[in-house]
């Protein structure tokens, strides 16, 4: 450790990505990356985009796209927010709404960067735990709190609340900020963008990495009343007044109006995941019911840890996580329906060999 640190630096504990592996013929299902590519109507625009103006600075208010995504969700221009990545936008949200005098709160098993953020900008937190099916315990978040966070659906677990259990939980926590994080909603789960018109306390995360295949672009947004939305440009001016370069704009846009492309896209997932999930349940898997673009899963008899060193000398890999709670879990990314045949073809083989 360098003597150079800020003595923060040294208590930090960094999130650790999914593996980025450069191995032939890889099934790679660790990172829960689109299996398609983007819109066509997205590389027509980055191509178009890329001439002389890329000398010019981009627009720091990022307009254009705010006015295409406030038109995709029924909002007004200036409740949309947008930045580098979605993990950005957290980054601007912790600093900016979540930090008060009382805990935040979010579940024990959930995005990991969410405890990373924390350290990093000094916030006291409280992690609830989620049931013994790992569903949120929204009687649990009944209790003085600074702020709530919750991924919805969850992640590693895919499970979601209804958008009425979001709106039951704004109405008990009136005077907190309450961030839903909606990265993988377009899979399946009630978005939470429709309560935000009547609820001032209410923001809501969205990326362009999973549904709309963008995970390269590095673009998310979030949408919630004004004054929240000023908190973060306040933010962000005071740290970065452009993060998203004149590709990702452009690009960005022409993703989120493509809603046909998005829709096809994410409902070939969705009928993967089933193929996937009944598959696994074949197999002896304990499956919970996702409704993201990814599945959580368990064998009874094998250990998960050495599940996914198995899958990785067949050129697949899958995410395992050794946190107590989870460690005889694997995160299963959803690919194509032949993707998903080849993952179930080689879990056969290995149970079948090791039985």
């Amino acid at each position: 450790m360098s003597r150079f640190w800020s003595p923060s630096v040294h208590a930090l504990e960094p999130y650790v990505p999914g593996e980025q592996p450069r191995v032939a013929d890889l099934l790679k299902l660790n990172t829960n990356e689109s299996p398609y590519g983007p819109s066509p109507r997205v590389l027509d625009a980055i191509r178009a985009a890329t001439d002389d103006t890329l000398r010019l600075y981009p627009d720091p208010t990022a307009l254009t796209l705010r006015q295409s995504i406030a038109k995709a969700y029924g909002v007004d221009v200036p409740e949309v927010f947008v930045g580098n990545g979605s993990d950005e936008v957290l980054a601007h949200v912790f600093a900016a709404l979540l930090r008060h005098d009382a805990p935040l709160l979010f579940p024990d098993v959930t995005y990991s960067f969410y405890p990373v953020y924390c350290r990093l900008f000094g916030i006291t937190y409280e992690a609830i735990p989620l049931t013994e099916r790992f569903e949120v315990d929204l009687a649990a978040y009944d209790r003085p709190c600074g702020a709530i966070i919750l991924a919805n659906p969850n992640a590693p677990t895919g499970i979601a609340l209804p958008r009425a259990s979001i709106r039951a939980l704004l109405d008990r926590h009136p005077d907190c900020p309450v961030v839903i994080d909606e990265a993988y909603v377009d899979f399946g789960a009630e978005s939470a963008v429709p309560l935000v018109r009547d609820y001032p306390n209410l923001l809501v995360i969205h990326t362009l990495s999973k549904s709309r295949a963008l995970a390269g672009l590095r673009v998310g947004y979030a949408i919630g009343q004004a004054p929240l939305i000023e908190g973060l440009t306040r933010v962000k001016d005071s740290f970065n007044s452009y993060p998203l370069d004149r590709l990702a704009l452009v690009g960005a846009q022409a993703a989120i109006e493509d809603e046909a492309w998005l829709r096809d896209t994410a409902d070939k997932v969705v009928a993967a995941r089933g193929q996937l999930d009944q598959g696994l349940a074949r197999l002896g898997f304990d499956v919970l019911p996702s409704t993201a673009n990814f599945v959580f899963a368990r064998h009874p008899d094998r250990n998960a840890a050495e599940l996914a060193r198995a899958l990785r000398e067949h050129a697949i890999i899958v995410r395992h996580f050794s946190a107590e709670r989870i460690r005889d879990w694997l995160r299963i990314s959803v690919g194509t329906e032949a993707q998903c045949a080849r993952l179930l073809d080689t879990l056969g083989t290995l149970l079948t060999r090791n039985a």
